[in-house]
């Protein structure tokens, strides 16, 4: 049976990935499953962070990249898809520029999405349904240059806020105090609203936090465990993090003010647990396609 498939192309501003998810006929949007996934750490916001704009030769390798991309897709004989930008782009003062003109080369539409969106998006992947678990829940999505916090109540979004602090920001001292004040203000209010709430965490580092914490599948990732990995990390030089937990360059460097980040952000709502479902915005991008693509098809089953 041939399988439909759906594209996500996420441009954040440490990586640029592309994910493609697929059904089979009879299957629902809840089947979803991964048919081919590349990540390519191209750091856009290095540039937009430091320089206020995407560089010329940052700019021609995304166009390479969106590019091959394009071709991927048509290799996976695509059906539908949606690119988009975050924080670095929506920082770059020639960020509509740039994907204007990465259009007007591959025919490869790119939207930039605010902090809300980005909520959104993530929440359209059903991640609450995922955890099968009733409650309260913060969602937590540290990127390289935006960290997205919104409140999941009864299973609905109630209200999410985007802040400029992330992981390459950090790296290059770009992360405003007031907003880490506002960051932590807010955070403190919710855990007094919300006394018994829990944090879902996201994003390629928790990820591989949880991953090296060696949590069962499934279960929690406790603060204990965060630290614990965070504390190793850090007594490391970059060089022998990637040697002994097999970590990219580009995942080195941001890993340890990722997870000090997701402490902070525990601590502030006084929350022990972070569950982590490994679900990110490609996810959410391409449940929605297949959502909508299913409204109006019927996959007929064999």
């Amino acid at each position: 049976m041939d399988r439909v498939n759906f594209a996500a192309i996420d441009i954040g501003s440490n990586a640029v990935r592309l994910l493609i998810k697929g059904i089979y006929k009879g299957e629902t949007a809840d089947q979803l499953k991964k048919t081919f996934i590349v990540r390519v750490p191209l750091r856009l916001g290095q540039d937009a962070f430091t320089l206020g704009r995407i560089s010329n030769d940052k700019t021609e390798r995304l166009l390479r990249l969106i590019a091959a991309f394009k071709q991927m897709m048509q290799v996976y004989r695509v059906i539908d898809y949606r690119a988009c930008a975050t924080s670095a782009m929506r920082d770059a003062a020639n960020g509509q520029e740039v994907v204007r003109y990465i259009s007007e080369q591959t025919g490869i539409n790119i939207d930039i999405i605010n902090g809300k969106e980005e909520a959104r998006i993530i929440y359209d992947s059903h991640i609450v349904d995922i955890l099968n678990r009733p409650g309260d829940y913060i969602y937590v999505d540290v990127g390289g240059g935006s960290t997205e916090i919104s409140l999941i109540q009864d299973c609905q979004l109630k209200d999410s806020h985007s802040y400029n602090i992330g992981t390459v920001r950090i790296l290059n001292n770009k992360v405003k105090k007031e907003e880490l004040l506002q960051l932590y203000t807010d955070l403190k209010q919710l855990g007094q609203e919300y006394t018994d709430i829990s944090i879902i965490g996201s994003g390629g580092n928790i990820n591989k936090i949880y991953k090296l914490s060696g949590t069962v599948k499934g279960e929690p990732l406790s603060l204990e465990s965060l630290y614990q990995v965070r504390d190793k990390l850090q007594s490391l030089p970059i060089k022998e993090r990637m040697k002994q937990y097999d970590l990219k360059p580009d995942r080195a460097d941001v890993i340890v003010p990722a997870a000090e980040l997701f402490i902070q952000i525990a601590r502030h709502l006084n929350c022990n647990i972070i569950w982590v479902p490994t679900i990110g915005i490609a996810d959410g991008i391409t449940y929605s396609l297949c959502s909508e693509y299913l409204k109006t098809h019927t996959i007929k089953k064999i």
